[in-house]
């Protein structure tokens, strides 16, 4: 097993900051034009690149690279992608169609004017995984893989995975009724969790696709929805 970085990474390096710091730079610049919008916090676009820079050790703690030849780009992009855009019609379901069925008069603030919102939750998939994902997974996963017998690796992972899957749905617990508390903690948990288990299988890019598909139903198109056919 490797533990040196991983060249072939540099792409996928790349593409984390070149998008991150693009989704700043045009947050700023429709403010400066007078637009508001949600921006893209300087500190936290600094943060994902620096972090970001773990990519280039996935393969040290057991995790596949992100070019790795032998993965098919439906396992890598196009299945993740459509278990993510699942979840993103079961909240427009739950959320607008029961729960929130009236017109919006104005955006609500998980909505953003296209096309900046494609820069916008693109930025925030890749904020939620380097931080929910990459980092706590690199960080515990590198000693373990390093020191560690095999036999103890998936049992770390699983254990990994399972306070990775909980941490968002406790950090977002919504008010509301019990049965949509019920609703939205138990969908949040298997969501990250099944982009856990896509992370181990299949690379970070696996597990972004997953959010990418949510936000992109959940996000975009609904904010493009609302947007010209609400308001």
């Amino acid at each position: 097993m490797k533990t040196y970085p991983d060249k072939s990474a540099w792409p996928a390096f790349l593409f984390v900051a070149v998008w991150t710091i693009a989704a700043n730079a045009y947050s700023y610049f429709l403010q400066l034009k007078g637009v508001e919008v949600r921006l893209v916090d300087h500190v936290d676009t600094v943060l994902i690149c620096v972090i970001a820079s773990l990519l280039f050790f996935q393969t040290s703690a057991g995790f596949p690279s992100p070019p790795d030849k032998s993965i098919r780009n439906k396992n890598r992009f196009w299945i993740p992608a459509a278990v993510g855009i699942i979840f993103g019609l079961l909240d427009i379901l739950v959320i607008r169609v029961i729960l929130h069925p009236e017109p919006y008069t104005s955006l609500p603030p998980f909505l953003q004017p296209f096309p900046y919102s494609i820069f916008l939750y693109v930025n925030g998939a890749i904020y939620m995984e380097i931080f929910y994902r990459l980092l706590p997974f690199m960080l515990v996963m590198l000693p373990v893989t390093r020191f560690t017998p095999e036999k103890y690796h998936f049992p770390v992972f699983l254990l990994l995975a399972v306070f990775s899957a909980l941490a968002e749905p406790i950090m977002q617990f919504p008010e509301g009724a019990t049965w949509f508390r019920i609703y939205a903690t138990a969908s949040g948990f298997a969501m990250n969790f099944l982009q856990a288990w896509y992370f181990r299988k299949y690379g970070f890019f696996a597990s972004l696709s997953v959010r990418l598909g949510h936000y992109l139903f959940w996000h975009i198109l609904q904010g493009i929805y609302v947007e010209h056919y609400e308001l």
